[in-house]
């Protein structure tokens, strides 16, 4: 059996190589709605989506700032947040505005919402990977985990996705992930899909302090007692809607908001005084001294090494028919 400190955990922690300059990815809560009912959804078992009324969609004026920082420093965007990306109007205009900045793209989605037209637009801009959340490997399952969602249309979409990215010989990674959830035969569903997707990605089950623990393996990754650094701080930076810009992606009602990406930019907010100030907490082993890490039930589950870095090396080398 591998050790769980060897996989999870290295020798000295600081800021990962390509964050020196400029944060690796951007985590953007693009929108506030959804047209699933997933019971083991934070915004589902909390108010924080009636806090967004005036910011459901992230607004041109944000997305394009973030865009156009991000561009030069091929930073990755990842669209997720508070719902279903593609039931943004403007989600397939904004992904090839971002494209032509130079920004690689991450796309987690419910796979509920593509057209044709759509997925060959996004996978032709050369779309870095599209994340399909499926949380099973059956239909029966799947009407549980994922209600108001059809499992037909899941799977046409995702074939659609694969066969046009043959097509048209484009980099994109194909990728279904599964929570590891009681009630969730993870083993088929992870033999299911990997027969046609590049990678199947096996998530822990995370509360985000809002929901009732229903995993189906708690074993951590991080040793819980050491308070190992988090890697989130030393890679990765979240918004809102707004352009608010919080501590971790941890805190997804943003009630720890220290910046706004419409008032300074990324790269200062990243070098500034509240970030130099946890990643210092959390490198002393202290970051259980800032109140939301303190709290937080889920650091165990980070790794240092088990990363969506890993995912996307593992998808192409994974990757289902096209060119190898």
């Amino acid at each position: 059996m591998t050790d769980p400190a060897s996989t999870h955990t290295q020798e000295v922690y600081g800021l990962r190589p390509e964050a020196e300059t400029f944060p690796m990815m951007v985590v953007l809560s693009f929108v506030y709605v959804c047209n699933a009912g997933c019971p083991n959804c934070p915004y589902n078992n909390s108010d924080i989506r009636s806090q967004y009324k005036d910011a459901m969609l992230m607004s041109d004026e944000v997305f394009h700032r973030l865009a156009d920082e991000c561009g030069p420093h091929g930073s990755l965007l990842r669209l997720s947040g508070g719902g279903e990306p593609m039931l943004h109007p403007k989600a397939v205009e904004h992904i090839l505005y971002a494209r032509e900045k130079g920004c690689r793209i991450g796309l987690i989605t419910n796979g509920s919402r593509f057209s044709e037209e759509d997925l060959r637009t996004i996978i032709a801009s050369g779309i870095d990977a599209i994340e399909f959340s499926v949380d099973a490997g059956d239909e029966e399952t799947y009407r549980v985990v994922r209600p108001r969602l059809d499992w037909q249309t899941l799977n046409r979409n995702v074939e659609m996705a694969v066969a046009i990215r043959n097509e048209l010989q484009s980099p994109t990674r194909v990728v279904t992930s599964i929570i590891n959830q009681q009630g969730v035969d993870v083993d088929q569903a992870k033999a299911y899909w990997e027969k046609r997707v590049d990678k199947v990605q096996i998530r822990k089950f995370l509360t985000w302090g809002y929901n009732e623990n229903h995993s189906a393996d708690d074993s951590p990754y991080l040793p819980p007692e050491e308070r190992l650094p988090c890697p989130w701080l030393f890679e990765r930076l979240n918004v809102d809607s707004r352009g608010d810009v919080t501590l971790c992606g941890e805190d997804i009602a943003f009630t720890c908001k220290f910046a706004n990406i419409m008032e300074r930019s990324i790269q200062e907010i990243w070098h500034g005084p509240e970030f130099t100030r946890f990643r210092e907490l959390h490198l002393a082993r202290k970051g259980h001294d800032i109140p939301i890490c303190a709290a937080c039930p889920d650091w165990q589950y980070r790794s240092w090494n088990y990363n969506y870095w890993k995912v996307l090396k593992d998808a192409e080398t994974g990757r289902k028919g096209g060119t190898e």
